[in-house]
């Protein structure tokens, strides 16, 4: 009698885990693919109220009802399509700061140039101060997005290479305000080495204060 239960469970056990031992489920990851991508498209061109359900259903051609599955609310499928956008794989540390500052510097102006994420990030700077939704969203990918400059930053004040003094949010501004009002408001790029002029720049002005 053990016997037979133990290997009904084990059966059990086996059906229960089935796609999970295999992996993601290919048609669902397309699924998701296309339902962003109409949403982010539909977020760019119309704004916020007309990412629907009804909506991303006839541009991405996935059921309302594998949306609603996984997105219950349409603000869900919002949030997880700007989280999808704006993911920053930031640049690995080597312990020398101009390195370290360039590298990562450098992430955020290859962001700004990536036309998905530049379109997205001009729709929400566009709509923050009339909106509170973006206002949110736009705190949010702020935060995330420049998390590993300041860490740097941090770091290089507390091994005396910056000003024990540095304020980092200044900091933070004078390296990425540059880099924002080129691309966003001249439509410039970052090339014949910009963004190494810049941060060599702010370098020299952070050794006359020490």
């Amino acid at each position: 009698m053990a016997r037979s239960t133990t290997k009904a469970t084990t059966k059990e056990t086996v059906k229960g885990n089935g796609r999970a031992g295999r992996g993601p489920d290919p048609r669902a990851e397309r699924s998701r693919a296309a339902a962003l991508a109409a949403a982010g498209d539909l977020l760019i061109e119309g704004g916020w109220a007309e990412v629907t359900h009804v909506a991303v259903a006839a541009r991405s051609g996935v059921g309302r009802t594998t949306l609603y599955r996984h997105w219950p609310e349409a603000a869900m499928l919002i949030q997880e399509l700007l989280a999808d956008i704006f993911s920053v794989d930031h640049s690995e540390r080597t312990g020398d700061l101009r390195s370290d500052l360039r590298s990562e510097v450098g992430v955020i102006a290859a962001m700004l140039c990536n036309p998905k994420q530049e379109r997205a990030l001009r729709v929400i700077i566009d709509q923050a101060p009339l909106d509170p939704r973006y206002a949110a969203v736009l705190e949010s990918c702020t935060r995330k997005g420049m998390s590993a400059l300041r860490e740097i930053l941090a770091e290089g004040s507390a091994r005396g290479e910056l000003p024990g003094s540095l304020d980092i949010d200044v900091a933070v501004d004078r390296l990425i305000g540059p880099l924002v009002f080129r691309r966003l408001a001249e439509g410039g790029d970052f090339a014949g080495g910009y963004v190494a002029e810049l941060v060599d720049d702010f370098l020299r002005a952070q050794a006359a204060k020490k």
